[in-house]
């Protein structure tokens, strides 16, 4: 790959974000007021939209950001694992930030939100679609 093409990658990967972002923030009350049977069931269709919402945050990065082939498989175990870490540390840190160090909670989730993109970005790139032999 050329060094241009990797250049353009933190763009694409911020327009992935973006998209992810507002699909992800759409998804779930369309889920909800769309099914009547998820009006009353709002954890299922919480489930329901953090797995679409992972696939779909999976294959824009996969296909529009580092546009790697094969291995599926060990991409999305590696990409769910961040996630799934981070949602694990969320919970963790988020009560700490508020109830300890006295943030308000939407301050303190988009600094921990901030972190998360800054932490993806080196993930992915390093970790998830890493390209034997390439720099990010």
């Amino acid at each position: 790959m050329t060094g241009g093409r990797v250049m353009v990658r933190p763009i694409r990967f911020l327009a992935a974000g973006v998209v992810n972002t507002a699909f992800g923030l759409a998804f779930y009350p369309l889920l909800v007021w769309n099914v009547p049977f998820l009006h009353r069931h709002y954890l299922l269709a919480l489930a329901i939209a953090q797995a679409v919402c992972l696939v779909f945050a999976y294959l824009t990065y996969k296909l529009g950001v580092f546009r790697t082939r094969g291995r599926v498989a060990q991409e999305f175990g590696a990409f769910s694992a961040f996630y799934i870490a981070n949602y694990a540390a969320n919970w963790l840190t988020l009560p700490v930030l508020v109830e300890l160090a006295g943030i308000q909670p939407v301050v303190a989730q988009t600094a921990f939100t901030g972190v998360l993109i800054v932490g993806s970005w080196f993930w992915h790139s390093r970790v998830t679609f890493r390209v034997a032999g390439e720099r990010s």
